[in-house]
């Protein structure tokens, strides 16, 4: 039975309060608070296991190797990858891109070739092929969502052209909590011979994924929002695609051997990991990981629906409250305007002073703002730890809102 106030407990912050008010976190699009787990994993590797990695023979290299290397099998599980090589670790959703535009892109792509994107896409999704755009000459086309925020999959297979070389897509929308049906994008690019990159950076806290269900060639997930460490990532790369990629970066662990006329390159997955790496931050990953599947992803799931469920009731009462994204499958994430007030960021202003935690902005998604005809939004994102009371403290600091600003 899924015990919300049990798992609160687990949460440290979660006690804390906030301008006098006890803190209702909904920033969690954003970032993800930790639980005491992961924040015991980090001081315990630090303070009992720290060492480099893949470096040493003696006690504490092996300590923190062995600790460091568990996690690849760790995400694999989680993310139902058939080989751990298929999980190359990252600083996050961010590094894991670039290294596919870098090391997949450069070395495969040319003038002419295109690039499909949904509009909805985050920052992190669009600006490293804008990079092959400017340098190489790739070409962008863009797929638009539909008035309530959804994205047709069938349009996305539309816009495929024996010149499409690339689907780069995201599972969950980060603005308009919308669920995407990459199963059957990545299985008509599969048969045209088109690769695939799921940006998994929402959906993978939200929901459960299976990389080898899905069909996708690239998964990429961000730590810090699945109640991991900051600097903390991974990315899925098919076995197949890996063997077409260049070393993203050069440096230590990369290589096999360095002479003054030639290199050679290490092995998958270690051939995209150069330098020390992020130990204890893919440690702490590790621990949150774990965390999550012993609560059990269906669960949470499950919980959080519920949520959007009673926000959806509690908020659409408001007919001065323009909510972005109003599909039935969306996710437990909420971007709105009140009509008349202003900014969002007067909006976030107002609700921080009621302990309430917003984020305000363009959501590093200007594009999807461009499409949807307005500059940014306010946005209550839900996670595991949140309770259906604090979406009605979310509604009464909005109608406090509507009152002042409007």
């Amino acid at each position: 039975m899924y015990d919300v106030n049990k798992i609160r407990k687990d949460f440290p912050i979660l006690s804390r309060t906030v301008n006098d008010k006890p803190l209702v976190y909904l920033d969690n699009g954003a970032s993800a608070q930790k639980p005491q787990v992961v924040i015991d994993a980090v001081t315990k590797a630090y303070a009992e296991e720290y060492s480099n990695v893949h470096r040493g023979l003696h006690t504490l290299s092996n300590i923190a190797t062995d600790n460091y290397e568990a996690v690849r099998g760790k995400i694999q599980s989680f993310l139902g990858a058939e080989h751990p090589e298929e999980i190359i670790f990252n600083s996050g959703t961010t590094e894991g891109i670039n290294m596919v535009s870098y090391g997949w892109g450069i070395p495969n792509l040319k003038a002419g070739d295109e690039i499909i994107l949904s509009v909805m896409e985050h920052h992190a999704n669009i600006v490293p092929w804008h990079f092959l755009r400017e340098r190489q000459g790739v070409v962008l086309k863009w797929v638009e969502t539909d008035a309530d925020g959804a994205l047709d999959a069938q349009a996305v297979i539309d816009t495929m052209t024996d010149k499409t070389k690339l689907v780069a897509i995201t599972q969950m929308s980060n603005v308009l909590g919308t669920v995407v049906d990459v199963k059957t994008i990545c299985d008509a690019a599969r048969q045209r011979g088109i690769a695939t990159l799921v940006d998994g950076s929402q959906s993978s806290v939200h929901m459960p994924v299976n990389v080898q269900e899905i069909g996708c060639d690239f998964f990429a997930i961000t730590g810090h929002k699945l109640y991991g460490p900051s600097s903390s990532g991974a990315i899925y790369v098919r076995k197949e695609r890996g063997d077409e990629m260049q070393p993203f970066m050069g440096g230590g662990d990369m290589i096999k051997t360095v002479e003054r006329d030639i290199v050679t390159y290490n092995s998958m997955p270690h051939k995209l990991e150069a330098g020390t790496p992020g130990i204890v931050q893919m440690i702490g990953l590790g621990a949150a990981i774990d965390y999550m599947q012993d609560i059990g992803m269906e669960n949470i799931a499950q919980h959080e629906a519920s949520l959007r469920d009673y926000a959806v009731k509690k908020l659409s009462k408001y007919n001065w409250l323009d909510i972005q994204g109003q599909t039935n499958t969306k996710g437990a994430i909420f971007s709105f305007t009140i009509q008349g007030a202003g900014h969002p960021h007067d909006i976030s202003t107002i609700l921080d002073q009621r302990g309430i935690a917003v984020r305000a902005g363009h959501h590093c998604a200007q594009p999807l703002m461009q499409h949807l005809g307005i500059t940014a939004s306010a946005r209550a994102s839900f996670a595991m730890y949140n309770q259906l009371d604090e979406i009605d403290k979310l509604a009464d600091a909005l109608e406090f809102c509507h009152e002042l600003l409007a």
